[in-house]
């Protein structure tokens, strides 16, 4: 009840804000400064988040393809700011019909080499992305559809360069030249070199005509210039031919659906945290470390001190061993939503944290209303981008997307690659016992995802922060830890996001190599950990609300995002 009449204060708030008319302070922060520049365009036309996410979303997938694109998904949060509504839209992408559980299964029954797996057309899922931002601008969208193209087709037929970190990208994606459209693309004819090509490097001039091309069919006709006709054709083609081909048809992307679902909200300190549901892991395993980690006083503790990530990594290594044992798409498996976000079993399994040794390797419990399921071994790529917008009404977006592993299956088709998303599931679909696992791969299912778009709400219901990482299953932890730093240590969003990064996914504790975290190895080696240093590539964007109701951006300093301000006189009315 009180969080009702909160949330209802908190309407009666925002309305009479509403009511004044008047635009107030807008924001955007994505993994690139042209896709920022075009969300601004748009928000200062007077386009709402979604108009603009679209519109960086588009441009992403131009100028940092090695991350997401039209031929992937995405999950997208939005929050109304006249009535207080939180939304989740799903874009993930589907297992086409022909898939079986034995997808990546080798002849003697053993699972496949991941990378084997990956190239080729076996691995791509039915894309979602693009009608899922079809489904969120039907509903909250300002700006004409095919208004919100224009910035990425620009950009795609007069050329962009490229980035320093696509350049890298590109070096290391040396299966890219195998596929002719993305050698075409890519490459540059090389006799220095064994097959006689190498990729661009940084600076280099790119345009892109084919996806010019089919921007300019999906903005004149919607979904169906995507999912039927000649790019339909050409997805199909190109996962069909492949030699490790995959069983993709037109009827997969002329029946694929975007789904809007109820957002997965629970209270932590005095604040609400909403995430993504089933099929993404990442906001009910989010929720579930904070739960536990509610029982300790985080706020009171040295930030980034050995205590402090002592219980940030148990309460990690346990919410993820129920993860992987528990969570896929819900509407396949029955994932035990509310067992896994009540209280009294996040008490139960904080009271197996002890403050002063390791727990090990954690087993996962028995939530209320599961059932036996078998874990499975999640193996994805960190290739992913998220972005985060306030528009000037005080609506908020939230939008992870990905074509899974850096340039996703390594073939394109229409201008853009497609996603290797189908190695999300499990490649094992039950154990040896013949008990089944929740990720299994299933004609029309959605694999399992970590992306965790989020929005924190504060205690009279207003908005108060929105964030989100790439990362694979790192992205839980990024976006954990960056979480406590606002709401227990008080960071502002841009000293949250570059903090070391610090995680524990039910294996050794990995810190961030290369920064002042690493002194505390021997701490947490003496409390029982199995530690490791490497390098951890969030790719963090968010923005908070202050006090004084002013908004404030931060962009990971690990990659290349951008954070840019629209002040409310730059805002005009839509025509």
């Amino acid at each position: 009840m009180a969080r009702l009449i909160r949330n209802l204060g908190a309407i009666l708030i925002v309305l009479a804000v509403a009511s004044c008319g008047e635009p107030r302070q807008a924001m955007v922060a994505t993994a690139d400064k042209r896709a920022s520049e075009a969300a601004l365009a748009v928000l200062a036309e007077g386009g709402s988040a979604v108009d603009a996410a679209i519109a960086a979303q588009l441009v992403l997938g131009l100028v940092e393809p090695q991350s997401s694109g039209i031929g992937g998904g995405a999950f997208l949060l939005h929050w109304t700011a006249a009535s207080g509504r939180m939304d989740a839209y799903d874009g993930r992408e589907t297992a086409p019909a022909s898939a079986r559980a034995d997808l990546f299964l080798m002849p003697d029954g053993q699972p496949m080499a991941f990378m084997d797996a990956v190239v080729g057309g076996r691995s791509v899922g039915v894309p979602g992305i693009v009608r899922m931002m079809w489904m969120a601008h039907q509903a909250h969208g300002r700006l004409p559809w095919s208004r919100l193209f224009a910035p990425a087709v620009t950009l795609a037929r007069d050329g962009f360069a490229v980035s320093p970190r696509l350049a890298e990208a590109l070096a290391e994606a040396r299966p890219l030249l195998e596929d002719p459209a993305a050698r075409a693309y890519i490459a540059r004819p090389d006799s220095s070199v064994p097959d006689g090509f190498l990729p661009v490097g940084p600076g280099t001039q790119l345009t892109n005509p084919a996806y010019a091309e089919t921007l300019e069919r999906i903005a004149e006709q919607g979904p169906d210039g995507f999912y039927q006709g000649p790019v339909a054709e050409a997805i199909v083609a190109a996962v069909r031919s492949h030699a490790n081909a995959g069983g993709m048809t037109l009827q997969d992307l002329e029946g694929y659906k975007a789904v809007r679902r109820e957002p997965v909200c629970r209270p932590y300190r005095s604040y609400e945290v909403c995430g993504m549901p089933p099929p993404s892991s990442g906001g009910l395993t989010t929720l579930m470390i904070l739960g536990m980690l509610e029982h300790y006083r985080l706020g009171t503790l040295q930030p980034m001190g050995v205590t402090a990530l002592h219980l940030l990594s148990e309460a990690s290594a346990l919410a993820f061993a129920d993860r992987d044992r528990f969570m896929a798409d819900a509407d396949f498996v029955p994932v035990p939503m509310e067992g896994l976000l009540d209280r009294r079993y996040l008490a139960e399994r904080a009271a197996l944290i002890n403050p002063g040794r390791s727990l090990g390797k954690a087993q996962a419990g028995a939530p209320p209303g599961a059932v036996a399921q078998a874990e499975g071994l999640d193996r994805g790529r960190a290739g992913t981008s998220h972005l985060t917008i306030v528009d000037a009404e005080g609506n908020v977006v939230s939008m992870t997307s990905s074509i899974e592993g850096p340039f996703g299956a390594h073939i394109m088709a229409a201008g853009f690659f497609l996603n290797n998303e189908l190695t999300d599931f499990s490649f094992a679909p039950s154990r040896d016992d013949g008990t089944p696992v929740a990720n299994a791969v299933a004609p029309g299912k959605r694999p399992r995802s970590s992306m965790s778009p989020t929005i924190v709400l504060d205690e009279h219901g207003r908005f108060f922060a929105a964030l989100g990482s790439p990362g694979g299953s790192r992205i839980i932890g990024y976006v954990v830890e960056t979480l406590i730093a606002l709401l227990d240590w008080k960071y502002s969003m841009q000293g949250a996001i570059d903090l070391p990064r610090v995680l524990d996914r039910n294996g050794p504790v990995e810190l961030e190599g290369r920064t002042d975290i690493v002194r505390l190895a021997p701490a947490l080696e003496a409390m029982g950990h199995e530690v490791i240093t490497r390098l951890l590539a969030s790719g963090l964007q968010g923005i908070a609300r202050g006090e004084d109701g002013r908004l404030s951006g931060g962009a990971d300093p690990r990659r290349e995002g951008v954070v840019l301000e629209l002040e409310p006189a730059s805002v005009s009315q839509p025509q």
